[in-house]
């Protein structure tokens, strides 16, 4: 093989890879905006988490604030609801004998796993009945928690389903206590 051979063979590979090389960050440049176009907006991240002061809730009420478009209960329970959410059996409960109960890193529905606190004070749940969407009264139904006047779902007072057609408890969002007075969603 002579040199001049050699010479147009390594030019021959230069040109393939330069134009691979540049068909790859043409490809590139016109995919990128059509994936970032898919990352939420700025307005959505600020949403993701919010702060809600709690300080003006007493005993025995709660605070309904809307996060992620939802609303969401902020219960400051009593030492009856308490003791009456952590009397009852699990095998009582209808979401423990669902299918998804025994699923991997499901934690069973008892009150101190629902609860925000290790005393069970505070409870922070989505206020949106597993049935049909609706949103619950607060202090109402057969089980003193929370009852959904749109097909009869009744609540206890974990927010766990006890009496009706939703499926599943009450959604327990991220939530957790920045200071005694702040907790923060998401």
């Amino acid at each position: 093989m002579s040199q001049a051979d050699e010479h147009a063979g390594s030019r021959r590979d230069f040109l393939y890879y330069a134009t691979a090389g540049t068909g790859a960050v043409a490809v590139g440049a016109a995919v990128w905006p059509l994936v970032n176009q898919m990352n939420p907006s700025a307005d959505v991240k600020a949403l993701s988490s919010i702060r809600v002061d709690v300080s003006g809730v007493d005993v025995g009420t709660q605070l309904t604030v809307k996060w992620l478009g939802k609303p969401v209960f902020i219960r400051r329970r009593t030492e009856q609801e308490i003791a009456e959410a952590r009397e009852v059996e699990l095998s009582a409960l209808p979401d423990q004998n669902a299918e998804n109960a025994n699923l991997p890193g499901v934690q069973p529905a008892t009150d101190e796993n629902r609860a925000l606190d290790e005393t069970g004070e505070w409870l922070v749940m989505i206020g949106v009945c597993t049935h049909l969407g609706c949103v619950p009264l607060g202090d109402a139904g057969d089980f003193g928690g929370w009852f959904c006047p749109c097909h009869g779902s009744h609540y206890d007072t974990a927010g766990r389903i006890r009496k009706g057609p939703a499926p599943s408890n009450l959604l327990v969002p991220v939530a957790e206590f920045l200071d005694e007075t702040t907790i923060k969603l998401g």
